[in-house]
């Protein structure tokens, strides 16, 4: 399997994620619609991405050792914040609210430093989608609506989905001849 095809199917079952736990949330009907929304774009992320992908990818360059060193070091870093920052915002700020905000903020960042890391300027699109996701909807949850706390994760997931697909279907840089 394709970084490509890995790196889709890895975002489309994040996204899946966040869309069913947070639609859970939402009033009925709506609640409903969000999780058939994401389940059918979780199928089609799956068949265009991973089981039918375009032939637009070229040969896939392996990462080097210092983008995985990026990889893991923003996935470990997302894994310890998102905890953390959850304790602090329920039991120190007392915000309950700005749980899933800040999840999505952290899994935003997270994508921030792969677009260098990996050449895929759609992470650099993916990281700051999400960031502003989870700053407007954070607002809204503390000023308009509690609501907006779980449309947040919901728009985040379907972020996640849709970006999972567009990525896939970028053509990668070859890999440089060696010399």
């Amino acid at each position: 399997m394709r970084g490509e095809r890995i790196g889709a199917m890895i975002g489309s079952i994040g996204g899946l994620v966040f869309v069913l736990v947070n639609a859970g949330e939402l009033a009925a009907p709506v609640n409903t619609l969000a999780r058939v929304v994401g389940v059918l774009s979780f199928v089609a992320v799956v068949w265009f991405a991973v089981i039918r992908p375009s032939g637009a990818q070229g040969p896939a360059e392996p990462p080097s050792r210092q983008a995985i060193r990026v990889y893991g070091t923003s996935v470990t870093a997302m894994a310890l914040g998102i905890p953390v920052g959850a304790g602090i915002i329920n039991n120190v700020l007392h915000e309950p609210l700005l749980t899933v905000p800040w999840v999505v903020f952290v899994v935003g960042t997270h994508f921030l430093p792969f677009a260098s890391a990996f050449r895929a300027p759609v992470f650099a699109r993916l990281g700051w989608t999400m960031i502003v996701l989870a700053v407007v909807g954070g607002a809204l949850a503390l000023t308009v609506t509690e609501a907006a706390s779980p449309w947040t994760g919901v728009l985040g997931g379907l972020a996640l989905l849709g970006f999972s697909a567009a990525g896939s279907q970028q053509a990668r840089p070859e890999a440089e001849p060696a010399r």
